[in-house]
This record gives structure tokens, C-alpha cells and sequence, in this order.
């Protein structure tokens, strides 16, 4: 009982901690008066309303030749996303406890022609998929599937639960699942906390199970936040964006993007980024630290990745051979706030990955207008990127050759 006390008593300290380190940063820490509303609002998990077309025209930017538009808007805390094959998207909205389907747009007005909930009444869902017939949610405590037709955009019979019992409390208690291009069910789980040791083991883990939920197991720890992953099309490397810990200051530790190994260790509690070990948790882990895996690309510090997508379509072919797209959800805890954007990752031959911007403008002129989730290339290769912040899910349409006259 004395040692279950003074584990709530650390709990509420670093509560209290976290809240006072936010109040020095928003109020005596240099932030903007314009950017403390923001803040606030991000703390508490609001948001926006979605901004006018003409902010949306007039503030984001895409490379040359691609186009930015609002293809839905009013979705209220939309997450990560999934691509049916005849390029409807479906979406997960946790604070709803929604999954919706927007219809592609049919009718080349840019918008989607409609939209449909498929699901109300979930806990929290987070993450979606589609693979052999069947839509994969990830709520906070489970993972279930249920049949799924994308000619009729519907699905048939109960939603069936494959992992059960997961913890959904903590910090970081979204799930993410994908299926793999092995077939197996991948599960992104992140930590309770922002530095700790856990006690539920399957925290801070990528888990992996059969596509029925069964032989599940452990495939790699360490991570603390691994809310997006996907497969590198030329190798199916498995890669996993990572959140780095708080409260070290506006640029330590940076925020990693991680190339994934069974049983791999990627370094949360004891180390981050490029070896800077942790000022409590590093000490006497020197064993943990020297084993555990660097990751393949740094981020910005505090530029919060969460979705990541490898882009296969050709439309995209003048990006590179090699490409990843990343949405950066942007900091809460930095004095000048940063990322806001989604960026693409460039693969060299010899493994260098060079970062560029792709959607930028979501902090300008008018102010913050969008955080964004996840990444999402549909068959066509349009490209999709959900906000969280101001509930909207927009299209970057790629270039396309002119159509033959006569």
C-alpha cells in the first residue's frame, strides 16, 4: 500500500510539473500572444473551425505543379485514415468515437461527393485499414475487424474483436493497426507517460499477430509513441515515426523516424535521438543504451511526426524513386512553435534521407489553421492529409499530363 501511495504521489508531481512547465513556456517564455490561445486550446484538445477556401488557397503551399483543397471539412478530431480500392477514405475520429467514409469525388468538383458513418459509439478509434476484405479498427482498448465491400461501401455483419484488454489510459492511449505486407496485423501501442518505466509491457511496443489477432508477440520496444508506420515498397523495410519525450528544452531530444527490426530496442526511457541519454532514467542503463538502435532520420525537436506513408503511385515520379511523405502535428511545448506542415523524406542510394517541405502554411498569416494526423495515397495517387485541429481532411493533387485533344 506505502509503495502504491507514493507511486500516486510521483504521478501527481509530475503532473503538477508538466502543468507548471507549460505555464512558464505559454506565459513567461517569449510565446506570442497570438500563439497562447493556440496552446490553450491544444492542451485542452480543441480546436478550429476549418478555414475558408480562400485562406486555404491563399496560405498553403505544395510543390509546383500539385494543387491543395479542402476535401471535407466538420469531422471534429479526424486521426488516421485508409483508402478503399475504389478511392474512398475512410477516417477514424476518436473524440466522436467515429468511423466515417467520405466518397471520392466522382463529380471532379474536389470535395467528396458524400460522406457515411460506418461506426458510432466506439472507444476512441484511432487507427483504420483495409486489407483482404475486411476494415481493421484500433480502438483505445482493442482491435477489431469487420467484412467490408468497397463497390458498396458497406460493411456486413458485427464488428469482431481480435486483441482485447489493451490499456487505454496514460498520455499516449490512440492505437494504431496495419496490416503488413506479410499479412500479419501490426499494433502500435505508446506510453502512459512522457518518460517513465512502465509496468504494462505491451506500452511503448509495436506488437505483431496473425490477421485474425491470434500468436501475438512482441516485435520491437522502446518506442515511445509509434503512432504512424508503413513499409518502404522497395524492401518492405518497416518504419515507425516517434515522438520524442518533453520537458529537455526547445531542441532536445529530436523527434525520430525509426527503421523497425524484430526485437529491435529504439532506446525510451534510457536514450534518444543520436545517444543523448535521458537525465533520469540514463543512469547505470549503459548496457540498454549501447544496444539500442538510432534512428534512420531526426526531426525537428517537438515537430510531433505521427503519420507516414511511402508514395507508390507515378504520378508522384518527379518527387524521386524513393519517397515518404510525414505529417508533422507540430509542438505544444516550445517557445517559438514549430512544424505544422507535412514534409517528404528522400531516400539516397546509400540510405541518407534528405527532408523537404510538401504542405506548408498551416502557421501563417491568419494564424494556425490546421495540425495535421496522417498521410494517405490513395489507388489514383491522390494524396490525402487529416487535421485534427480543425477537422478537415484535405487533397494535394498531384500533376497530371494533359488530356489528348480530338
Amino acid at each position: 500500500m506505502r509503495f502504491a501511495r507514493y507511486l500516486v504521489y510521483a504521478a501527481v508531481g509530475l503532473a503538477a510539473a508538466a502543468i507548471a512547465f507549460f505555464v512558464y513556456l505559454v506565459w513567461g517564455g517569449g510565446v506570442a500572444l497570438s500563439d497562447r490561445a493556440m496552446l490553450w486550446r491544444m492542451l485542452r484538445g480543441g480546436g478550429i473551425e476549418a478555414p475558408a477556401e480562400a485562406v486555404v488557397a491563399r496560405q498553403l503551399r505544395v510543390p509546383s505543379g500539385y494543387r491543395v483543397s479542402r476535401f471535407a471539412a466538420d469531422l471534429p478530431s479526424v486521426r488516421m485514415m485508409a483508402s478503399s480500392a475504389t478511392g474512398d477514405v475512410i477516417v477514424a475520429q476518436p473524440r466522436g468515437g467515429l468511423v466515417v467514409l467520405l466518397e471520392r469525388d466522382a463529380d471532379g468538383d474536389g470535395r467528396a461527393d458524400g460522406r457515411r458513418t460506418l461506426f458510432s459509439g466506439l472507444d476512441r478509434p484511432n487507427g483504420v485499414d483495409l486489407h483482404g476484405g475486411w476494415l481493421y479498427i484500433a480502438e483505445a482498448t482493442r482491435i477489431s475487424r469487420v467484412r467490408f465491400d468497397a463497390d458498396t461501401r458497406a460493411t456486413s455483419g458485427a464488428l469482431q474483436p481480435l486483441v482485447s484488454g489493451l490499456g487505454g489510459d496514460g498520455n499516449h492511449w490512440r492505437k494504431t493497426a496495419r496490416v503488413g505486407p506479410d499479412g500479419r496485423l501490426y499494433v502500435g501501442s505508446g506510453s502512459t507517460c512522457n518518460v517513465c518505466l512502465e509496468t504494462d509491457l505491451q506500452r511503448a511496443t509495436l506488437w505483431v499477430y496473425a490477421a485474425d489477432g491470434s500468436m501475438g508477440r512482441e516485435y520491437a520496444t522502446g518506442l515511445r509513441n509509434p503512432t504512424g508506420f508503413d513499409w518502404a515498397p522497395w524492401d518492405d523495410g518497416l518504419h515507425a515515426t516517434e515522438n520524442g519525450r518533453d520537458l529537455m528544452g526547445d531542441d532536445i531530444p529530436p523527434d525520430e523516424l525509426n527503421r523497425i527490426e524484430l526485437g529491435g530496442f529504439y532506446g525510451w526511457p534510457f536514450v534518444h535521438g543520436m545517444g543523448i541519454v535521458d537525465p533520469e532514467f540514463g543512469a547505470g542503463q549503459s548496457a540498454r543504451i549501447a544496444g539500442s538502435r538510432e534512428p534512420v532520420h531526426a526531426f525537428r525537436a517537438h515537430n510531433a511526426p505521427l503519420g507516414v506513408r511511402f508514395l507508390r503511385h507515378p504520378a508522384h515520379r518527379d518527387l524521386g524513386a524513393r519517397v515518404a511523405l510525414v505529417a508533422l502535428h507540430g509542438s505544444w511545448n516550445r517557445s517559438v512553435p514549430d512544424g505544422y506542415a507535412v514534409v517528404s523524406l528522400h531516400w539516397a542510394e546509400d540510405g541518407r534521407i534528405e527532408e523537404r517541405p510538401f504542405l506548408t502554411g498551416f502557421r501563417g498569416e491568419t494564424g494556425l489553421i490546421g495540425r495535421p494526423v496522417d498521410v494517405l495515397e490513395s489507388p489514383d495517387g491522390e494524396v490525402y492529409v487529416s487535421d485534427d485541429y480543425a477537422g478537415v481532411v484535405y487533397r494535394v493533387s498531384p500533376p497530371r499530363p494533359p488530356t489528348p485533344s480530338g
